[in-house]
C-alpha cells in the first residue's frame, strides 16, 4: 500500500526516520521491541477494563445479578457460582467477593428465624476450616432492601488474616429455602475506611457489588 503523501515541509515522518535503525536492529533487539510494545498496550486495556464496570447475571434456580469495578474474575470455588477478586503486586489478596449456593433444611415459621438457627452450624463449619477463625459478631442485614443474615470474622487467608462478612440472602417470601451465600474477604489494609469486619462492603471495591447486588 502506497503511503499517504506528506508535504515536504511536514516530513520526514517518524516512520522514516527510524527506519534505517529498524532495519539495522538484530533479530532480537527488534523481538525485544515488539514485546514491550504488546506489553505497553496490554497494561493500557488493562487500566481501561479497570475504569469501567463489570456485571455478572447468573441463571437457574437462584438468578443473580450485580457489578463490580477493580476486581477480576478468579476461578469460583468449588461448587460455587463466581468469585472476583483484587490482589497487590506482588499477588497478595486485598479484597474478594465470591458467591456460592444455599439451600436451607426443612423448616417451620419465618425465615427471619431460621436464619440464626442455621447460622449456629454455619459457624461452627467456618471454625472448622480454619485455627485462626474468630466471630465478631452475626445478626440482621439488609441487601437491597431484602431482609438477610450476616456473620462476621477474622481469619487467616494464604498466611494473612482478613477481615470476613458472609451474607446468607434468600427471596424473601414465605418458606424460602434456595438462595446465596455471599462471602466477602478484605484485608485490614485495603481500605481506611474499613476499619473492622462490620465495615466490610460499605466501602472500597467491595462496596458496588454488594450494593448492586440483585436476587431474581
Amino acid at each position: 500500500m502506497a503511503a499517504v503523501p506528506i508535504k515536504p515541509q511536514y516530513g520526514p515522518t517518524l516512520g522514516r526516520l527510524l527506519s534505517p535503525r529498524w532495519q539495522a536492529a538484530s533479530v532480537l533487539t527488534r523481538a525485544i521491541v515488539i514485546a514491550a510494545c504488546a506489553g505497553a498496550l496490554a497494561l493500557i486495556a488493562g487500566a481501561v477494563l479497570t475504569l469501567e464496570n463489570a456485571t455478572f447475571a447468573h441463571r437457574g434456580r437462584v438468578p443473580f445479578s450485580f457489578s463490580y469495578r477493580s476486581l477480576y474474575r478468579v476461578p469460583a470455588d468449588p461448587g460455587g457460582y463466581v468469585k472476583v477478586q483484587r490482589h497487590r503486586g506482588d499477588g497478595t489478596l486485598e479484597d474478594s467477593f465470591a458467591v456460592q449456593p444455599l439451600t436451607l433444611p426443612p423448616y417451620a415459621g419465618a425465615l427471619s428465624g431460621e436464619l440464626p438457627v442455621y447460622a449456629e452450624g454455619y459457624i461452627r463449619r467456618l471454625a472448622s476450616r480454619d485455627e485462626a477463625f474468630v466471630l465478631r459478631g452475626e445478626g440482621k442485614t439488609r441487601v437491597n432492601s431484602v431482609p438477610a443474615y450476616h456473620v462476621l470474622y477474622t481469619a487467616r487467608v494464604d498466611g494473612q488474616t482478613m477481615w470476613g462478612r458472609d451474607v446468607l440472602l434468600l427471596p424473601d417470601r414465605p418458606g424460602a429455602r434456595e438462595g446465596v451465600d455471599i462471602v466477602m474477604l478484605t484485608s485490614p489494609t485495603a481500605n481506611a475506611q474499613v476499619t473492622s469486619p462490620l465495615e466490610v462492603a460499605s466501602a472500597g471495591v467491595l462496596q458496588r457489588p454488594l450494593k448492586t447486588f440483585s436476587l431474581g
